[in-house]
């Protein structure tokens, strides 16, 4: 209608595709959502400032100290403050509300890849036979509106690692936690990544290892065992960490030489040019020297060749080995199986609080995308 604000649509933004209309429209909200907070932020630091330099001039004549002139003089710059913010929320509000609305039509037509575990398109989700351009792996939110939710996108493929922080330091809700108990949620978070990776890619051309040096993690495990989706048991001890760590590196090193030679076609039979993820919980336990330079060539050297990490850690454990490290810890995105005020934005560099992606209780759906992962290989001989 006339003077009305448009109607959103899902889809409403640039793109050859409806996959990446949508990623623009996501991030265009996230920006739209970023710069009206600061707007928002600015206007009440203004306000509170005028007022402060009012107060300094009125009070700094000692005949309004006074009688009821100072009193007067304080009202009078409370009352401009007051208009002020509240004209900056109405226009805060307003903005708000349609990004809202527009976030009410967007999630429901997000394809699995960018959706939440409660969407319903993963009830009829089929394994594709060609990859997104990205995939889903939290929310995030802003103080000053906490239930619109922007749904935080990576692109594929990967083109940096990802940590879950699982130490007690990560945030105020994982210091209030039981250890055991977060070190679970973590792993959990983990496996759930890896099975939405899982199900974007298309059958066969995503692998993923594991490596559980004590074996601690079996329970969250058991989704991707029981249903035969990875590239091999999880791997416990030191012989099993070297072993997988080796047998990655190797790839590494083979692909790196075939791209600088031009020389594909020379790769070996045997070796699985499809992406590879290695998921490790528990990092640095059951690592010594030598898997340690390997996992962080493995994060450096990794992503240009198709292999990706996902490491379940908590930083404090691995302080023996001192600034060795700063360089991985930085070169992974952190994330938290809890919610946590550590992301910025490229934008302005708002604090937003990071929200993992949940399964919903009660749900079987992460069993049944597995399924039909398994199912989907089965088919395609792989």
């Amino acid at each position: 209608q006339p003077g009305q604000p448009a109607q959103p649509v899902a889809g409403d933004a640039t793109g050859w595709s409806m996959d990446e209309r949508l990623y623009n429209q996501i991030w265009g909200m996230f920006e739209d959502l970023a710069r009206a907070v600061a707007a928002y932020r600015s206007a009440v630091d203004f306000a509170e400032s005028r007022m402060d330099q009012e107060l300094d001039r009125a009070l700094s004549d000692p005949r309004n100290r006074i009688g009821g002139a100072g009193d007067r003089a304080r009202e009078a710059a409370r009352a401009k403050r007051d208009e002020l913010t509240s004209r900056a929320r109405e226009a805060l509000d307003r903005d708000l509300a349609q990004l809202a609305a527009e976030a009410a039509v967007v999630e429901p037509a997000l394809p699995a890849a960018y959706a939440g575990w409660g969407n319903p398109v993963w009830h009829a989700h089929r394994i594709p036979m060609e990859i997104p351009m990205a995939l889903r792996i939290g929310d995030l939110h802003l103080p000053e509106r906490t239930d619109l939710r922007i749904p935080l996108l990576v692109r594929l493929p990967l083109e940096r690692g990802i940590w879950v922080d699982s130490g007690r330091a990560a945030s105020e809700a994982a210091a209030l936690m039981d250890t055991d108990r977060l070190r679970r949620l973590a792993m959990e978070t983990a496996v759930a990544h890896a099975a939405r990776l899982l199900a974007v890619y298309p059958p066969g051309e995503f692998a993923v290892h594991v490596i559980d040096p004590a074996g601690s993690a079996a329970g969250p495990l058991a989704p991707l065992v029981e249903a035969g989706v990875l590239a091999g048991p999880p791997a416990a001890g030191p012989g099993g960490v070297a072993s997988v760590l080796a047998h990655l590196t190797r790839r590494v090193d083979l692909v790196q030489m075939a791209v600088r030679a031009r020389a594909a076609d020379s790769l070996p039979p045997d070796l699985d040019t499809g992406e590879q993820l290695l998921v490790v919980n528990d990092f640095p336990h059951g690592f010594d020297d030598r898997a340690v330079t390997q996992l962080r060539y493995l994060a450096d050297e990794g992503p240009a060749v198709g292999v990706h990490l996902l490491m379940v850690a908590d930083r404090e454990e691995a302080s023996a080995y001192g600034p060795i490290l700063d360089p991985l810890w930085r070169s992974l995105l952190r994330i938290t199986p809890v919610a946590d005020s550590h992301l910025a934005d490229p934008w302005v560099g708002h604090a937003w609080t990071y929200e993992p992606l949940t399964v919903p209780p009660g749900s079987r759906v992460l069993e049944q995308v597995l399924a039909a992962v398994a199912e989907a290989r089965r088919a395609a001989g792989r």
